[in-house]
């Protein structure tokens, strides 16, 4: 049985405490009011607060009211900034900021973790510490990566941590836990070409950068296909192209064209392939159509790799709260990115999904991104619970 119930005074103070967040989305290292919020929460419930880690972080802290001779300490996070999108959503809730938008539910994350917080700082029936990670910039901004450098794991030490995610598509009820890669890595690519422009109606003249350009895009189509193995998800890569940029005029053969995409990858070792091969490409089919090419890739977030051993404890911990045929062990891991990844890379540690209900296109019901997203308040006192059963788990004495 879920130790915040459904209906009860605490999801009714969480429903609230979200739509507030809602209402007031903030972007990657700007999220003053949100942490304020949080901070405020927080310490209404006597639960002490560390501020200022990545600039709008927050690490909450509850100890365990049972000694041991051995004490476990474990780090729980969710990420709490927003999206530049425009909410097209008409509930009460919407957003009050133009332009920006809670449109990948870490308003919801957010309350999930603050849920948690206030629940066992009333039923500290465990032994041991954990801290209560509140992440800015997750976003694009790396806020993770920043909390790390800055010392996360040195003033708070964790044996393990652990992300959630909620997933849109998944039933409510249920939890995806993947027993190593979740999330993939993400790089960017840059790649300019350059030919010999002149008169488009002397083509016989020139170096064609956009035809050869063209040829780039296809042949980079054939990487993932003609070198890796379709059986295993986790060996899987994605190559996409997505901004072109050449010329000004229909009559004017431009000099040079450039190429923008993003590469996604969860081995490093393939990803080192891919890299290779795209470079190869660029290089050799410039060079047979008389231009030059080069590439820069930029890299993004790492791949996020669960430990299977803590991978196992987050489904433990969901069993005592679902059946175990709503705990998907075999759903493909996605191609998206995560920064949870940077604290992965210091500690331990495992990433789930929870669902957040059907996709029916309608406000509310969408997938992560849209316009018309809203978090599930129904998943709410389910998402705390997780965390309470988890850490009751791991600290028990």
């Amino acid at each position: 049985m879920q130790p915040i119930k459904p209906q009860s005074p605490l999801h009714q103070s969480m429903i609230t405490w979200r739509h507030w967040l809602h209402q007031r989305p903030e972007l990657s290292f700007k999220e003053e009011l949100t942490s304020n919020y949080i901070a405020n929460v927080l310490t209404s419930h006597n639960i002490e607060i560390h501020r200022g880690l990545a600039k709008t972080g927050i690490v909450a802290t509850v100890h365990g009211k049972h000694p041991s001779d051995n004490p476990k300490t474990i780090g729980l996070r969710a990420d709490i900034d927003a999206l530049p999108l425009q909410e097209l959503n008409e509930f009460a809730h919407k957003s009050q900021h133009d332009g920006h938008m809670h449109a990948c539910g870490h308003d919801g994350h957010t309350t999930m973790l603050l849920g948690a917080a206030v629940y066992l700082k009333e039923h500290n029936d465990f032994s041991g510490t954990v801290h209560f990670i509140f992440q800015p910039a997750e976003e694009g901004g790396a806020g993770g990566k920043v909390m790390v450098e800055e010392g996360l794991f040195d003033l708070f030490p964790c044996s393990a941590v652990y992300g959630m995610h909620n997933w849109p598509g998944m039933p409510i009820g249920t939890f995806a836990i993947h027993n190593r890669a979740v999330m993939a890595a993400v790089d960017t690519l840059f790649i300019e070409i350059t030919g010999k422009g002149g008169h488009a109606a002397m083509p016989d003249q020139l170096i064609d950068p956009v035809l050869t350009g063209a040829q780039v895009i296809t042949a980079l189509q054939s990487v993932v296909s003609r070198n890796l193995a379709p059986a295993d998800p986790e060996e899987s890569a994605v190559i996409s192209i997505t901004m072109v940029n050449a010329g000004k005029a229909s009559n004017v053969m431009p000099d040079t064209m450039y190429l923008q995409g993003t590469l996604r990858y969860y081995d490093k070792a393939i990803g080192d392939l891919i890299k290779q091969r795209i470079e190869t490409i660029i290089k050799h089919t410039c060079e047979a159509m008389g231009a030059t090419g080069s590439l820069r890739i930029e890299s993004g977030y790492p791949a996020t790799i669960n430990t299977p051993e803590h991978a196992e404890n987050c489904a433990l911990a969901a069993a005592k709260l679902v059946s175990s045929d709503a705990i998907k062990r075999a759903m493909p891991p996605s191609m998206g990115a995560e920064d949870f990844a940077y604290l992965l890379n210091a500690c331990e540690g495992a990433y789930i999904w929870i669902g957040n209900g059907e996709v029916s296109g309608e406000h509310g019901g969408c997938m992560l991104h849209n316009t018309r997203y809203d978090f599930n308040n129904n998943i709410l006192p389910l998402g705390a619970s997780y965390w309470v059963e988890l850490t009751r788990m791991l600290l028990k004495y």
